[in-house]
């Protein structure tokens, strides 16, 4: 007897529907799962063995022979486990067939028959509710992800037994609902603020400009001057998460497996900080199976390099496709999978090796050879990508001994939000900020008047600047001019922007 069920597997941060075909028949007793099985889906067989006897049921004693359709893809994980167990059960007549049809499962069992948690929920609704079918059957812990998704029935369930119950009609289960506003006003609290940073007057109004317009940016600084700081408070004065945004940022992570038990949803946009130590797969992704990287993990959000110039150098290189892109592409042998990568990036780094090359009250023991040797370990390139190169010098006495350090960030976070509506009127095309306008959105929104031509065209000149570094001061210049609320670019936000080039300006 044949039955099947509707589950789903993973490739990226999307599900895409896998029927799990269940054939239990005469024969010796035999249990194998074809349709390209890896080996956590293999060993699942003596975990649903298990489970269906120690649930009170019995195990066929005939031949049993699961297909995981379609039988080209690779299937893994473990939330395979449930709806075999369920079509097994089916095919035994302990299971109705008038629900099966409509609910896509998705789970794995212990040995008891409880079911634990898995990876990629929140995809998998998604999945559900796009097929049309009425619910979701999945475990509790996982229930508070999937209620995101609207047009679907959410059944949490705890064991094996449940699931019996529950497609028989002999219990009902209450649907799951989510609680998003509930979620987001939680979420919207963070343990620091603008105002905590004495001094740095400079370096903060980079930080709000690199925000308002979703700008890369680099800090040259010396030790001790707070640019960790810094990037930890951008954060609270970048645009809130729009639920679209939330739910995306969320199936990568879910994905992943990284959201808590208790968490059903990103409310607050990630700031991911990998040590200079990570390799170029744990920063864009990739692995045997395709996994996300440090960069997926940071959509919407930040990604933090402290220590810059001690990346390695071929890891610091992939970056730069996902930077222009916003998305990154893991190709293996078996597979390919496509993650999101629209990040900010933030970097940090010492001005020389010992860390002290600009700093006047420290004296710098490097040789010019071994700084210019420093900073070539970051590519001319790279730092093209990069918006905004700002320095951080060190804080005089007078500003740390400071009761306030100025500004909080609510205050900050209002012309950024403004600064951004403008953007998202100006474009309302998917392009949300100034960052990713296209050459041809430049030259519509960027309009020069005379003195501010002569003004970059003289920097151009002069630095020797790169036709990307150019198209950055222009970017940049616009969204200094969104912050004052002015249509027109004008000489004072070029020569902004052009300050806003550092390491350009050092490199003659």
């Amino acid at each position: 007897m044949i039955v099947k069920a509707t589950s789903s597997a993973i490739i990226g941060v999307d599900s895409y529907p896998v029927d799990v075909e269940v054939d239990v028949s005469r024969g010796l007793p035999q249990f194998s799962i074809v349709g390209l099985p890896d080996m956590s889906v293999r060993e699942s067989k003596d975990r649903i063995k298990s489970a269906i006897k120690n649930s009170g049921y019995t195990f066929p004693a005939n031949r049993v022979t699961v297909n995981l359709a379609p039988a080209n893809i690779k299937k893994e994980g473990t939330g395979f486990d449930l709806p075999v167990a369920v079509g097994i059960l089916s095919a035994q007549g302990l299971i109705g067939k008038e629900r099966l049809p409509g609910y896509m499962f998705t789970g794995e069992l212990s040995l008891d028959g409880s079911i634990k948690g898995i990876h990629g929920a929140l995809p998998a609704a998604i999945q559900a509710a796009r097929m049309g079918l009425e619910g979701i059957v999945l475990p509790r812990e996982n229930a508070g992800e999937a209620a995101m998704v609207d047009n679907i029935k959410v059944i949490a369930i705890d064991h094996l037994y449940d699931v019996v119950d529950f497609l028989n009609g002999a219990k009902e289960f209450p649907f799951m609902e989510a609680g998003i506003s509930d979620i987001f006003s939680r979420g919207l609290h963070y343990p620091f603020d603008f105002s905590e940073i004495n001094g740095q007057l400079q370096a903060k109004r980079a930080m709000e400009v690199a925000a308002g317009g979703g700008h890369n940016i680099i800090m040259i600084g010396p030790p001790g001057s707070g640019k960790t700081m810094l990037a930890q408070r951008l954060l609270t004065i970048l645009p809130d998460l729009s639920l679209e945004e939330a739910i995306e940022t969320t199936k990568v992570h879910s994905v992943a497996g990284l959201l808590g038990t208790k968490e059903s949803l990103l409310a607050v946009r990630p700031f991911r900080s990998p040590h200079h130590s990570i390799s170029d797969a744990g920063l864009v992704g990739g692995g045997h199976i395709p996994r996300p990287g440090e960069i997926s993990l940071a959509n919407n959000g930040v990604l933090f390099l402290d220590e810059l110039p001690e990346f390695k150098r071929n890891v610091l290189e992939v970056l730069r496709q996902p930077l222009e892109s916003g998305r990154i592409t893991v190709s293996r042998a078996s597979s390919s999978a496509t993650y999101p990568a629209r990040f900010m990036l933030v970097a940090a780094m010492n001005p020389c090796p010992c860390g002290y090359f600009t700093d006047n009250r420290r004296q710098c023991t490097c040789t010019p050879r071994q700084i210019r040797q420093y900073r070539a370990r970051i590519s001319g390139p790279l730092l093209d990508r990069i918006d905004i190169h700002i320095e951080v010098p060190s804080v005089r006495y007078k500003d740390l001994s400071k009761e306030s350090g100025g500004e909080i960030s609510e205050t900050i976070k209002k012309r950024v939000n403004r600064a951004r509506g403008i953007q998202q009127d100006r474009f309302n095309n998917g392009i949300s900020c100034n960052a990713r306008m296209t050459n041809t959105q430049i030259k519509e929104h960027c309009v020069l008047d005379g003195d501010s031509r002569r003004l970059i065209e003289m920097a151009v000149d002069k630095l020797g600047l790169s036709a990307r570094a150019y198209t950055k001061i222009l970017k940049v210049a616009r969204t200094i001019a969104d912050l004052g609320n002015e249509g027109m670019i004008r000489q004072p936000h070029i020569s902004e922007a052009i300050q806003y080039r550092t390491l350009d300006r050092e490199a003659i």
